[in-house]
């Protein structure tokens, strides 16, 4: 016998706090600080690790850097310790190349 399910929430819902900030000014205010956060342990990447691929061991310079990117060993992205062992300089093609590899493998051997 089927069951009647109700999806009305079992406790009543809290209503946001009126906020005196436009979307426009939120938006900007997230979107300066993910980049802020970002950017701190990118600039710091690249100041510890060189300007380098750590896989391929192709060179970069200042007009080329932005090719580079920053790999987490780990997988997550909020381990970022400041001596930087979590992290390595990768370029793009060696960087897809790491991420796809788990799932090529994954494929073969049906998981």
């Amino acid at each position: 016998m089927p069951q009647n399910r109700s999806f009305k929430p079992k406790r009543p819902i809290k209503k946001a706090a009126a906020s005196s900030k436009s979307v426009e000014e939120i938006i900007r205010e997230l979107k300066a600080a993910g980049q802020n956060a970002n950017s701190n342990y990118r600039q710091l990447s690249l100041q510890i690790h060189g300007l380098i691929c750590a896989k391929c061991g192709r060179e970069f310079d200042e007009k080329t850097k932005s090719q580079l990117t920053v790999h987490h060993k780990d997988s997550n992205h909020d381990n970022n310790p400041p001596d930087g062992s979590n992290w390595e300089n990768l370029c793009s093609y060696c960087h897809d190349d790491e991420h796809t590899r788990g799932l090529l493998g994954d494929y073969i051997t049906g998981k």
